[in-house]
């Protein structure tokens, strides 16, 4: 499983968009922006347990 989600992992950092880099305030994102951060925060914790 966890192999999986390191698969996961790499395939989101390649496609979606880092928010970080854009400076993105959590408070300002839209539902968009949060649903990928959340998206990102779910694989990437489950890719490093």
């Amino acid at each position: 499983m966890k192999f999986l989600f390191k698969i996961i992992a790499r395939l989101n950092k390649l496609v979606l968009p880092s928010m970080t880099k854009k400076r993105l305030d959590p408070v300002r994102a839209n539902k968009i922006q949060l649903a990928i951060i959340g998206w990102r925060y779910y694989v990437t914790k489950n890719s490093l347990d």
